[in-house]
């Protein structure tokens, strides 16, 4: 039936719910939360205008949420939900191995190590394929000298672009703020025997840490000890990230900066051997 007139058609309007979906996604990649919130209510609108075009049935109630998953299927989830539900938790960049000794310790089941090592390359064939059509990706740090991806650390495509770049002392930066809302989210509950082995893991590399038994931790004086160190690096820190993000918004389309640079890496290795009197023979 031909829609009534001054209504938009069906596909009309479904290019618009795509076109606002990716916007929604573009401004909060950016930070621009004000925009995403406008965004998101010209989306609701659209979908309600589908929903009275196709199905006529604007006006009725939703259908009841479909009962939770049983405990025991919770484990159940696609490998990329899994991972960032350890990187939300960690807050920070991370190798795959901290990310599955994460999961294991605060969420029920495992990530298999093997489907992490082509997780990267999938999350950016899909992004170039069909740019923010997901809600987040897993992409690349990024180093702040070259803006290129930073070797086997993935982050969220959501974060603010300073807390996906590493500089020089981020390393240490984020050992201590993850170690701190690893412990605060510990000490919420009795920590789990995984959960207290990964915090003793990160109490024995921080002074101040370890005031108990051997391989025991205290989650409060884990996040006290941590925070003291972090006092000391944090500013310097944010600063060399805030000039790196600067750069890299300037520099950089919407891929790199989720991605990374590779031309430039290239570009830095071969001045590199050029300079060592290295050649490709």
């Amino acid at each position: 039936m031909p829609p009534s007139p001054g209504v938009p058609a069906p596909d009309a309007l479904e290019a618009r719910i795509a076109e606002l979906r990716a916007g929604v996604r573009r401004a909060m990649a950016t930070g621009d939360r004000r925009t995403a919130r406008a965004l998101r209510a010209d989306l609701r609108r659209a979908e309600q205008a589908w929903d009275a075009a196709v199905l006529g049935d604007a006006g009725e109630p939703e259908a009841p949420p479909a009962p939770a998953e049983p405990e025991g299927r919770r484990g159940l989830l696609p490998v990329r939900d899994q991972v960032h539900q350890a990187l939300t938790l960690l807050g920070v960049p991370a190798a795959p191995k901290l990310i599955g000794s994460v999961y294991a310790a605060f969420f029920p089941g495992e990530i298999p190590g093997t489907r992490l090592t082509s997780l990267r390359r999938d999350e950016e064939r899909s992004f170039r394929t069909a740019p923010y059509a997901r809600p987040y990706y897993l992409c690349a740090a990024l180093t702040a000298d070259l803006l290129a991806p930073a070797r086997g650390l993935l982050t969220v495509s959501t974060w603010p672009l300073e807390q996906r770049i590493v500089g020089p002392l981020s390393p240490r930066t984020d050992f201590l703020a993850s170690a701190i809302r690893l412990a605060e989210h510990a000490g919420r509950t009795a920590p789990s025997p995984d959960a207290q082995r990964l915090l003793w893991r990160f109490a024995s590399n921080i002074p101040g840490a370890v005031t108990g038994t051997v391989g025991t931790v205290d989650p409060a004086v884990l996040a006290e000890a941590a925070r003291a160190e972090l006092d000391v690096h944090r500013e310097p820190d944010r600063r060399r990230r805030a000039s790196a993000a600067g750069r890299a918004r300037a520099q950089l389309d919407d891929a790199e900066r989720l991605f990374g640079s590779r031309l430039r890496a290239l570009q830095d290795s071969a001045r590199r051997r050029a300079s060592s009197g290295e050649t490709d023979r």
